[in-house]
């Protein structure tokens, strides 16, 4: 009976941890709308006693989600922060006059990969979000810093590259990942009036 309340529990976690991803790309597009811009990434190094804590930083393009700017949970089901990348053509400010800090042809260059194939699931991505799963390779986490190991696909996922990987659970990796649609970020800006 232990074996499958435990495989129920890991699944109701990986259930939470989707929904929350689900929930923030939502988040990012409403925060999109309003401001024109994506929001950067928070800083994932400070403790979260401190005020900056999850507050969006446009020191790098690599950090983790910011959940108090978005009013979000700070952490997944496992107790790690949501991975972020947010490319600096949508984080930018819209100029003076302008409805969005981008317009319908800026492109962005992160991809994701799928292991599996080789090839690109997704490509010209604005934003990628990753919860780095139960076992929290390479995940930043609040008072502990960045975990390593992991398999080369997890470990790919915790790079600051523009290329992430997206492939079905295993017993060696366990990140779910996510990405903002470059179409749809922008046919939502259009629908509310910020983008031609």
């Amino acid at each position: 009976a232990a074996p499958v309340a435990a495989g129920q529990r890991q699944h109701r976690e990986e259930l939470r941890a989707a929904q929350q991803l689900d929930l923030a790309l939502e988040a990012l597009h409403a925060y999109a709308v309003v401001h024109g811009q994506l929001p950067c990434p928070a800083a994932p190094g400070l403790p979260a006693s401190d005020p900056q804590a999850g507050l969006a930083s446009c020191a790098s393009e690599y950090g983790i989600l910011p959940w108090q700017t978005l009013g979000l949970p700070a952490t997944d089901p496992w107790g790690s922060y949501l991975s972020y990348f947010a490319d600096k053509k949508y984080t930018a400010a819209p100029p003076v006059g302008a409805g969005a800090g981008f317009t319908l042809d800026t492109e962005a260059s992160a991809e994701v990969l799928d292991a599996a194939t080789g090839g690109r699931q997704a490509t010209q991505l604005p934003a990628v979000l990753i919860s780095h799963g139960r076992n929290a390779h390479q995940a930043h986490r609040p008072g502990v810093g960045r975990n390593g190991g992991g398999s080369a696909d997890e470990i790919q996922n915790g790079k600051n590259s523009r290329s992430f990987v997206d492939r079905p659970p295993a017993p060696d990796y366990d990140d779910l990942v996510r990405w903002i649609n470059p179409a749809v970020l922008k046919l939502r800006l259009v629908n509310a009036g910020k983008l031609p």
